[in-house]
């Protein structure tokens, strides 16, 4: 069989770090006052871990793990120290910009589409479960600059949605 169906690693194998949510090619990694939060609690997270992992008994294992740690920490510091804030209540408050939560009204009159409500947050915060999308994600680079009564196209399942924005707020 396969090792690639077997869940045995050994020591000698490479150790994988998972890459972070990717920023354009000389995009400024933008984040909210929640999302630099989010990673300095993350960076916490990963620090303790590593220190119950190093009081591990077998050394190969602890020098995987403690590999991995500390790989990951050393891209969520670099990530952390690249952030640059931006405070929402400095944004202008009749025009979509980052941090900004938009709501969203359906033009198709389908009932299919239902309305939304989105913030525009930085890569690392994205959760588009949550309705939080990524400034660097189409759907926010299309509505970045308009206005409440303005109309956006969103792709959807059945051609092109077009939803008319009926509230911009910056509550962050």
């Amino acid at each position: 069989m396969s090792r690639a169906f077997l869940k045995n690693e050994s020591a000698d194998d490479p150790v994988v770090i998972p890459a972070r949510a990717p920023l354009p090619p000389g995009a400024t990694n933008y984040v909210t006052p929640r999302g630099l939060a989010l990673l300095r609690t993350e960076l916490a997270g990963l620090e303790a871990e590593r220190t119950h992992v190093q009081a591990e008994s077998d050394e190969a294992e602890r020098s995987r793990q403690l590999a991995l740690i500390n790989g990951r920490i050393a891209n969520l510091n670099q990530r952390i120290g690249s952030a640059k804030v931006i405070d929402a209540h400095d944004q202008p408050h009749d025009e979509i910009r980052f941090g900004a939560t938009v709501s969203l009204h359906s033009q198709t009159g389908r009932a299919t589409i239902a309305d939304k409500k989105l913030t525009i947050v930085g890569v690392d915060e994205a959760d588009a479960t949550h309705g939080r999308i990524a400034f660097t994600a189409p759907v926010a680079r299309a509505m970045l600059g308009k206005r409440v009564g303005e109309t956006v196209s969103f792709p959807a399942m059945q051609g092109v949605s077009i939803m008319e924005i009926t509230e911009i707020s910056y509550d962050e």
